[in-house]
């Protein structure tokens, strides 16, 4: 059986995300591993409202950023992904981390 290490990155910082990914992407091929992404999915414009006070009332504008997303798999290389799983991001970057048992076509489990 292999296993696939699914990888989320999200930040507001669109090139520490972009540097993160490339760099990581770049190790895992270094080190011999099948590294399939970056995947880049849309965007996300998100907007908070600001209060002038903890009481209802006055209001600033709303507060608007933008979060880009990127995904990245890890296929097979379990060692590799054990590695990333232990890796330190820069703050600005979360990252999820999925991993998936694939097993063999025609692979009668119990």
């Amino acid at each position: 059986m292999t296993f696939v290490t699914k990888l989320t990155f999200q930040s507001g910082d669109r090139a520490v995300l972009e540097d993160t990914v490339t760099s990581l992407k770049e190790m895992v091929e270094r080190k011999g591993g099948q590294c399939k992404g970056p995947h880049t999915d849309p965007a996300d414009k998100l907007r908070v409202p600001q209060y002038r006070t903890l009481q209802p009332g006055g209001m600033f504008s709303d507060w608007e950023y933008t979060v880009y997303n990127r995904r990245v798999e890890i296929h097979g290389a379990d060692h590799i992904a054990r590695e990333v799983g232990h890796m330190d991001f820069p703050d600005s970057v979360h990252v999820e981390i999925e991993v998936e048992q694939k097993k063999p076509l025609g692979h009668k489990g119990n």
